[in-house]
């Protein structure tokens, strides 16, 4: 019976963690745990997940800023307000809102928050810090975070002896979700675009982790029988069968029929998505947790 992992269920335990971290905090040393948030122009979809953010971080007992800045907003008045949040001490985390309207160049703001401060785990100190293994000095990227958790609640802390394929090398999740399996011991391999016959790389996983922005590319005879599969894709598709003009959203992985094949699969929504809010707010308080000179809590 393959098991279906619950992304609300999983992410609302690791909510329950943060607000208790959060709540201990503020009871040992008076810090209350800060959370700013930057959103630029009209976006609406940007906007839902603005809200959604600043929601939880109240949720969990934050304090919870948003700047939303108009469309025409400079790359100037945009860097000098990062500059301000970076100052503020009752700030622990910084997050601008990506995309960013056509005319503003988002990876300088990106890299002038300071590193401690950036709970999107972008900055390249970051993506430095979990490179060279050192998991616990910088904040890691929330989606493949995310993912991890699922990946070390199915098979424990150690992965040792595992094979791990993630298709997949964006700087913003293969690459760090790769070096997430590495330092749990997996045997990993980074599959891609330009992989020689990815299906029969695929067949080698014990954990798949997919994330290419390709509808239901990855069929059930990709998967080892048996394996872990972890589907990191959003993809709006047609769905004539619900009515004209209707769509649906489906992951990277032909769930229907991989679930027949896979022992634990995430499903698509309510899988890995769930969990990227909850590791913002677990980042968040990591950093308070940090900054006071505390022992941050795991997730």
């Amino acid at each position: 019976m393959t098991t279906v992992i619950d992304g609300k269920q999983v992410a609302a335990s690791v909510i329950d963690a943060v607000k208790t971290a959060s709540q201990a905090l503020t009871e040992e040393t008076g810090v209350k745990t800060g959370l700013a948030v930057v959103i630029v122009g009209n976006d609406p979809a940007s906007h839902a997940y603005v809200s959604s953010k600043s929601k939880m971080a109240k949720e969990c007992g934050f304090t919870s800023v948003q700047h939303t800045l108009p469309e025409e907003t400079t790359q100037e008045e945009l860097a000098a307000l990062v500059q301000t949040l970076n100052n503020d001490a009752s700030l622990h985390g910084i997050l601008v809102q990506l995309p960013l309207p056509k005319h503003l160049n988002s990876e300088p703001i990106i890299q002038s928050i300071l590193p401690e401060k950036d709970v999107d785990g972008l900055h390249v100190v970051n993506a430095g810090k979990l490179a060279t293994g050192d998991l616990d000095g910088g904040l890691v990227s929330c989606t493949p975070a995310g993912a991890m958790v699922f990946v070390k609640r199915t098979h424990g802390e150690d992965l040792s002896g595992l094979n791990a394929v993630v298709i997949g090398r964006s700087n913003l999740f293969g690459k760090p979700m790769a070096q997430l399996l590495l330092a749990a011991n997996a045997t990993v391999t980074i599959a891609h675009s330009r992989t020689k016959d990815l299906a029969a790389v695929c067949r080698n996983a014990d954990i798949l982790v997919a994330a290419v922005g390709r509808p239901e590319m990855v069929k059930a005879d990709w998967v080892k029988p048996g394996a872990t599969v972890i589907d990191v894709g959003i993809n709006r598709i047609a769905a004539p069968e619900r009515g004209d003009g209707k769509t649906r959203l489906v992951g990277d992985v032909a769930f229907a029929e991989c679930a027949e094949v896979a022992a634990v699969i995430t499903p698509v929504p309510g899988g890995v998505g769930p969990m990227t809010i909850a590791m913002l707010m677990a980042n968040t308080v990591i950093a308070a947790y940090r900054k006071a000179g505390k022992t941050a809590p795991k997730f």
